[in-house]
């Protein structure tokens, strides 16, 4: 597909985002006083309505592998980062609401940052360093207490494909502190929506999801091992093209 029209779909979908953006937001500003799991499923119709407009107009499909892989209890979500689009893709497609674990600045930001207010999310000031952990820590017990399931991306930061970031054990830590299992998942959508690239290309996104990691007997380095072995050897498998042989 020419370079032209990618730029043209691309602009398209930027130009319904904003917009949509921004309506949604006020419906969210709307809904508020509503119990939190209502508040949650309108909130999340942005992100299945964003995941739809990226299939109809930029022609980005996916598929889900391991789905009867989550569990029924308590767990913390550690995904692959390549792109926006895990961000908007995994909040409405797990059996729990998801609390993410973000910079508190991402609430300033208009409209967006606003709804993402309403929501039971964990937003931390990283300047606070060991005190920042110790609030994901409080309040993170409190949300998985509450059915919650906590997402973060070990990476901390978007990785090209065929890359591998390095990853930090502030989830495991997280799930030692609180019992709870990890789910870790891979994925490649980096191969359709690149990082920090406004073209969007046409494509399967592939969301693998592996068997949760218990945090008994464990300490943070050896469960993030794990978790890191996963991901890694499964975008292998998911990406096989992107990875040199050796």
């Amino acid at each position: 597909m020419g370079h032209p029209i990618l730029f043209l779909r691309s602009l398209i979908f930027t130009i319904v985002m904003v917009v949509s953006t921004i309506v949604w937001s006020c419906v969210c500003f709307l809904v508020a006083p509503l119990p939190y799991a209502n508040r949650f499923f309108v909130t999340s119709r942005w992100n299945v309505f964003m995941i739809w407009c990226l299939k109809v107009i930029c022609g980005i499909r996916y598929e889900i592998r391991g789905q009867d892989n989550l569990p029924d209890a308590p767990a913390i979500v550690l995904s692959k980062h390549q792109s926006a689009w895990e961000t908007i893709f995994l909040l409405p497609n797990m059996p729990r609401p998801l609390v993410f674990v973000f910079k508190k600045e991402i609430l300033y930001i208009p409209f967006f940052g606003w709804a993402m207010a309403l929501l039971r999310m964990i937003p931390i000031d990283r300047k606070q360093g060991k005190h920042a952990f110790k609030h994901v820590v409080r309040h993170g017990k409190r949300r998985l207490a509450q059915g919650l399931w906590i997402i973060m991306f070990p990476e901390g930061t978007r990785i090209p494909v065929g890359q591998t970031g390095k990853y930090k054990s502030g989830g495991t830590r997280l799930a030692i502190e609180t019992g709870a299992v990890v789910v870790p998942i891979a994925h490649n959508s980096g191969e359709c929506w690149p990082k920090n690239s406004f073209i969007k290309r046409p494509g399967l996104v592939t969301v693998s999801i592996g068997k949760p990691i218990s945090p008994e007997g464990q300490t943070p380095d050896s469960m993030m091992q794990q978790v890191e072995t996963w991901i890694e050897s499964e975008m292998r498998v998911i990406s096989p093209h992107a990875y040199n042989a050796g």
